[in-house]
């Protein structure tokens, strides 16, 4: 009999999973005696190790797709912590920009920031020396200025004549808490020493009498309040094969004389008695340009080749 006997032979199976789910309960128990009595082991323990996983934030699972519910729009700190040093790169940037700015607006000697142009005699610089005199005649010099009725005027020491540079420059003359100003139109050779200015013997009396001979002196570059404008003027012999210019009542020392040819501004060489050569002829009867010690430069044009003759132009330097 097939039936009864399968059933008799499936009815035994009751004891079996009742034994089954008391060995589970007893290993169960074992299991909570075991992690009661662990060291520093407790009830709290077995609860939060039953925590839902819900709760672990999600910058702490790399494996997590989605935010949990203990996300927050917070800044976390790694997106936090670049504006610190951010800030405090822009605090040191803004320090070391106004130290630069400081630094940049300090002022700086006066022989850097103008007369860049200038040789040995430099505006904003006082000098030292002595001073002599001696008898101007018709007022004539080493400059080639030609005859003058001014009186205030001075021969430069050689060292500081430096080729005819300081021809037409203005100084200021001071002598015993007294002041006067002199144009340069000479050149004083040895033995006069560099800083030694040798005045018109009226010049040297608004100083101290005539009789001291030699006394000690300061003296600095000053601007000219000449309204004037400049004259041109061509040298005895010049012709458009060969010409030497002179600028004649520039208000500042004169650095640079050029003229126009085909192939731009060529400068012309001073020399010692004040005229700028042209030996080929190059730009003869040309436009001139003149650029004094602080880089102002003036255009004159339509000045014709005629020796030795003064030409008036409608230009003047700025004063410094």
């Amino acid at each position: 009999m097939t039936t009864p006997s399968h059933r008799r032979r499936s009815r035994p199976r009751r004891p079996t999973a009742l034994v089954s789910a008391v060995a589970v309960a007893a290993v169960a128990l074992v299991v909570s005696l075991a992690v009661a009595f662990r060291p520093g082991g407790g009830t709290t323990d077995v609860q939060d190790a039953a925590k839902p996983v819900a709760g672990t934030r999600v910058s702490d699972s790399p494996t997590a797709g989605t935010p949990s519910a203990s996300a927050s729009p917070q800044p976390s700190v790694s997106s936090a912590s670049p504006t610190a040093p951010a800030s405090a790169s822009r605090s040191a940037a803004a320090a070391t920009a106004s130290a630069r700015a400081k630094a940049t607006t300090a002022a700086p000697p006066k022989t850097s920031t103008t007369g860049s142009l200038a040789g040995r005699i430099r505006p904003g610089v006082t000098y030292q020396g002595v001073a002599t005199s001696y008898d101007v005649g018709n007022g004539d010099g080493a400059c080639s200025f030609g005859p003058t009725s001014d009186v205030m005027t001075a021969a430069m020491n050689t060292a500081d004549y430096e080729t005819a540079q300081a021809c037409g420059a203005y100084v200021a003359v001071h002598a015993g808490g007294k002041s006067i100003t002199v144009r340069i139109t000479n050149e004083c050779p040895a033995p006069c020493q560099a800083g030694q200015l040798d005045l018109s013997r009226q010049a040297f009396a608004k100083l101290a009498p005539l009789s001291a001979g030699r006394i000690p002196i300061s003296w600095n570059l000053v601007g000219s309040d000449t309204s004037d404008t400049i004259s041109i003027r061509y040298k005895t012999g010049s012709t458009q094969y060969w010409c030497g210019i002179q600028a004649l009542g520039h208000r500042n020392p004169l650095a640079r004389l050029e003229v126009r040819t085909s192939g731009g501004w060529k400068r012309l060489a001073r020399t010692g008695y004040n005229y700028f050569l042209s030996e080929q002829g190059t730009g003869c009867g040309a436009a001139i340009r003149l650029t004094d010690i602080y880089g102002e430069q003036l255009t004159v044009e339509g000045i014709a080749v005629k020796a030795n003759v003064v030409q008036s132009t409608r230009v003047q330097f700025s004063r410094h």
